[in-house]
């Protein structure tokens, strides 16, 4: 296998280098492959590996930068007379028009003893899941700078119902490809002996991949190849 290198963009400050600018961007807890190259890295800070086969992990870190929620949720639930209640849900999203979310999940917990749903949404679609205490909202794209709402009908028994114990919190999953904002993985695939680079997890937009270097006399082909994905994983919101 070739020998890689791996380089950062100059807003990149590694824990310890010291404080830049305003608009660095610094790693805390910074963890390598095995297969990088240590010593290289601590005297210039370069990212130099010698892969092995198939795909791994080459390194992950920690950011302390807070980050505003790139889809805000925003509700509203009303009970009526303990026989029924009303959600009225906003979902906004907070990055830039050319980037679009895709598989966007947004689960809303109900009371346990809720049923008779009705729903009515501006977009996507709506299903009931009582094996949850919640219903479920799907977008399959949803664009920057877009906000759409959902209003939601259940029935109550006639007697008094529980309460919604503690205000269960909303959860919200999605991915938005080719888009930067905090916190990567960074993974390399060697298949019929191209090189891939994959970096998921990306959330900062300052934080970019300036180059991938093959270093091989032996004119070694490869095709570089890098990918931003923006995966939430999960973040809750809790409803007022």
């Amino acid at each position: 296998m070739p020998e890689l290198r791996l380089g950062l963009n100059d807003k990149v400050l590694f824990e310890g280098s010291g404080r830049g600018k305003s608009k660095s961007v610094e790693l805390e807890d910074v963890k390598f492959h095995q297969c990088v190259r240590l010593s290289r890295f601590d005297n210039d800070r370069t990212i130099s590996f010698i892969p092995p086969d198939g795909a791994f992990e080459l390194m992950s870190y920690r950011l302390t930068t807070v980050v505003k929620p790139l889809i805000w949720i925003e509700t509203n639930v009303e009970r009526h007379s303990h026989s029924r209640v009303e959600f009225m849900i906003k979902a906004k999203s907070q990055f830039k028009r050319r980037s679009t979310a895709n598989n966007v999940e947004i689960i809303i917990p109900v009371p346990s003893d809720a049923d008779s749903p009705k729903f009515k949404t501006s977009i996507g679609a709506v299903r009931y899941a009582p094996e949850q205490s919640a219903f479920v909202w799907t977008i399959k794209s949803f664009p920057g700078g877009k906000e759409y709402l959902l209003s939601a009908h259940f029935s109550l028994p006639s007697v008094v119902g529980e309460e919604m114990e503690g205000r269960p919190p909303i959860k919200v999953k999605f991915e938005i490809p080719y888009f930067t904002t905090s916190g990567i993985q960074v993974l390399i695939e060697f298949l019929n002996f191209l090189p891939f680079l994959r970096l998921s997890f990306c959330k900062l937009l300052l934080l970019q991949v300036r180059y991938l270097k093959i270093i091989e006399k032996s004119g070694y082909q490869a095709l570089p190849w890098v990918r931003y994905i923006t995966q939430n994983g999960e973040y809750q919101m809790r409803m007022k």
